[in-house]
């Protein structure tokens, strides 16, 4: 469930959008002004939260982007096998098993802070 809309021109630098379903993080827009009965275009780049892959899509200023939700928690790493960390909750002492980013090198009994995007949960960095 989007926590809202934005309109492509208002997606800035840093703004996480959904594109195609998919949490991303707005690298670049450039905003186009077309002449006088046009409609401005907007060519945005984004980088997906999940996996890391690029994304491009040009799209026009008037259309309405969804704004995900994204909750910032803190746990402590508790094992690590195969790409997911079994992670328990600082403040709810709950006990987790989510992937890593691909950047990320973390080691057992490191503080992380994990991303939870609507429902999906990924490990973002070592605190």
């Amino acid at each position: 469930m989007a926590f809202k809309l934005i309109s492509a021109t208002e997606a800035k630098s840093g703004t996480t959008i959904s594109i195609d379903g998919n949490p991303c993080i707005v690298k670049s827009n450039d905003i186009s002004k077309t002449g006088k009965h046009g409609h401005a275009k907007c060519r945005i780049e984004a980088i997906s939260i999940l996996d890391g892959k690029k994304k491009i899509l040009v799209a026009g200023g008037h259309d309405r982007f969804e704004v995900p939700m994204v909750n910032k928690n803190r746990a402590q790493i508790l094992s690590i096998s195969e790409g997911k960390a079994n992670v328990m909750d600082l403040e709810s002492f709950e006990t987790l098993d989510i992937p890593l980013a691909e950047d990320v090198e973390v080691n057992e009994g490191d503080n992380v802070e994990y991303w939870d995007i609507e429902g999906n949960k990924i490990v973002k960095r070592k605190i």
